[in-house]
Parts: C-alpha cells; sequence; structure tokens
C-alpha cells in the first residue's frame, strides 16, 4: 500500500506531530509498505516530486526529539514566503493524490480542526481519523462542552467568553481557564486568584480569541482511547510534578503512566461508557482519545476529545491497545484499517 505520512505544520504542536510522524513512517515501513513522510506546511519542492514514492530515502533521518519548549512557529513560517496564501507546501495535494491513504500525524489546530479533512474530500484524497465536521466539533472546546452537557455526559461546569470580555466574568476560585482551540495543554491555566486569572487571559490571547473557564476538579486524570466506536483499557496519568501540561507530557520520565488504571470496576465501566458515548455525539469516526478528571468521590469528569491523539514513545494510545496485546506496528495497521472502512474499502 502507498501511504503518505503527513506530519508538522504551524500549529503549537508541531514538535509533537513531526515525532508521531517518524514513528508511524518507521512502524509502516517494517510492515512493507511504500511511505513518504512530508511536512504539510513545508511540502517537497523538487522537480522529482512522481517518484517519490520510489525513491531509497529516509524521509524520518532529521527529525529530533520533543523539546521541553513550544516550536518557533514563527520560525517555520519565515520558510515559507507564500505560506500566507496557501497552506499546503509545495506539493503536498500532488503526493497525497498519488497515495492509497495519508495517514494524519498531525496534531493541534492543524489536521485537528477539520480544514485539511475538508480539503481532501474536496479532490479525493483518502485519510486516517474522522472527517470534518466532527473533527471541528472536537476540536472547540466550548461547542464540544455544550453537546457534552445536552447529552447528558459528565463534564466541569463553566462558561465560554471573549478574551477582550474575559475581566468582567471573573470566575470562582480555584479555575482552569483554557482556549478554546487549543491542544497539548498549550494555552492551559490554573488560576487561584484575579491576578493570576488576569494573567492567564493576557497570555491567552497569543493562542486564540476565545477562552473557556471552568470549575477546577481535584483528582486523578485518566484518558480513554476509542477505536470504531469501543473502548480500550483506561490509562492513568500522574504528573510528577504540576499538572499534565506540554512538558509533562512530551518529556520522557516527567509523568507515571498506569495501563491499565488501577481503579474500581465500576469507574473503569463508567469512564469507557462516557468515552464511547462522546465518540457517538460527536459524531467521530475511525479513532479518537477522551481525557477525563476523576475527583476524591470518584465522579468522573469528560474534559475533551483528541480526534488525532498522538503516536509518539509517550503517547497514551499506543500504551493502552499495548495493554490489549496490540504492538506499535499493529495499531498502525489498525487505524488505517478502520479509517478505510470510511470509503467502503
Amino acid at each position: 500500500m502507498k501511504i503518505v505520512v503527513l506530519a508538522g505544520g504551524i500549529s503549537t504542536e508541531r514538535d509533537v506531530s513531526l515525532i508521531s510522524g517518524r514513528m508511524i513512517y518507521e512502524a509502516l515501513k517494517k510492515k512493507g509498505h511504500e511511505l513518504v513522510l512530508i511536512d504539510v506546511y513545508l511540502g517537497y519542492d523538487k522537480e522529482d516530486y512522481k517518484e517519490v514514492f520510489t525513491k531509497d530515502e529516509d524521509w524520518a533521518k532529521e527529525i529530533q526529539a520533543i523539546k521541553a519548549d513550544n516550536p518557533d512557529i514563527e520560525k517555520i513560517k519565515a520558510m515559507r514566503p507564500d505560506g500566507d496564501k496557501n497552506f499546503f507546501g509545495p506539493h503536498v495535494i500532488d503526493i497525497c493524490q498519488m497515495a492509497d491513504i495519508v495517514f494524519m500525524a498531525l496534531h493541534g489546530e492543524n489536521g485537528e480542526n477539520g480544514k485539511i479533512q475538508a480539503a481532501f474530500d474536496l479532490v479525493g484524497i483518502r485519510y486516517t481519523g474522522t472527517d470534518y465536521v466532527s473533527s471541528a466539533l472536537a476540536m472547540d472546546k466550548a461547542i464540544s462542552k455544550e453537546l457534552f452537557l445536552q447529552n447528558h455526559i459528565p463534564t466541569p461546569m463553566g462558561f465560554c467568553v471573549d478574551v477582550s470580555e474575559a475581566m468582567e466574568a471573573e470566575p470562582t476560585y480555584p479555575s482552569v481557564v483554557k482556549v478554546c482551540c487549543g491542544g497539548s495543554s498549550v494555552g492551559v491555566y490554573m488560576v487561584n486568584n484575579k491576578e493570576e486569572y488576569a494573567a492567564a487571559v493576557e497570555d491567552a490571547k497569543r493562542y486564540d480569541s476565545s477562552l473557556v473557564v471552568e470549575q477546577y476538579i481535584k483528582g486523578r486524570e485518566f484518558s480513554v482511547g476509542v477505536i470504531d466506536g469501543r473502548a480500550l483499557p483506561v490509562i492513568e496519568i500522574a504528573p510528577l510534578q504540576g499538572f499534565y501540561d506540554y512538558k509533562n507530557k512530551y518529556q520522557a520520565g516527567s509523568t507515571v503512566e498506569t495501563c491499565p488504571a488501577n481503579i474500581r470496576d465500576e469507574v473503569r465501566k463508567k469512564m469507557q461508557d462516557a468515552a464511547e458515548q462522546v465518540y457517538r455525539v460527536l459524531r467521530l469516526k475511525s479513532y479518537a482519545r477522551m481525557d477525563f478528571m476523576m475527583d476524591e468521590q470518584e465522579n468522573v469528569y469528560c474534559l475533551e476529545a483528541n480526534t488525532l491523539p498522538g503516536m509518539t514513545p509517550t503517547s497514551l494510545l499506543p500504551q493502552e491497545a499495548a495493554a490489549e496485546g496490540v504492538s506499535f506496528e499493529e495499531l498502525c495497521e489498525k487505524l488505517i484499517e478502520v479509517s478505510m472502512a470510511k470509503y467502503g474499502a
């Protein structure tokens, strides 16, 4: 099978995406597929783009480990003088049209807001993961929270507000402030007083114009992957310091992850049932991952859905699949299989 692994981009999760892309590329290479790994924004600017699948080249050789800090997006943008006119890099669409399917290794706004999926639908490119509508629903934390509440899915109470009006809608403390369309805990702030709230609002302006402000849930954090509508084993995430922010998510040794999670069967089932319900309510397809908090009374709260979960060495979905005896290589092929089913293939 000819597969393009699409990674990179200009979201705050660029580095995470590149590592996911490398891992997926190397795994599927072992399975004998014809692979190309390409940056969706930088593209491939050589004239021999029609021969990329026959080139004897290691497309992942220059991808390095994830750094502790967010990537310098302005530096990446400077590499594409025409980037403001066309998001897709040179020959990205051409190369993707040559493939049997595109494995979406993108994270954050690039890839998870539905725009790339919509563009691919228009030009007949097959891709892994859910479609453009459900991607957009899940990416917007305000919309997904409304859908959770309407369908009786437990979620922290809160409100959505424009950053320009945020100081007029001060929350109770402690609270969590999130940009509406962020990812990897970029633009997420724990606030305990008015001064911290004001600082969070000011910093959030860098990422989005809308915020979700919600009650702080003191307790334990979990995640549940769902593949083709069925929940995987629950994994618990316990950062050694602070909360599950960008650094703790992607720096090895920063977090203790336990799968299957050490929780009562009743709680496990409640969480898995809620994850499957979120999958249905957001009209998700193929696969996703839902994040949860559990308070000290074992009440469960769904925080959000991730439509393109990370596939890095420390990512959660691969660990959950491994708990069921599914190797990383087998997981990659399974995600392609359930994604091809969208197209009747």
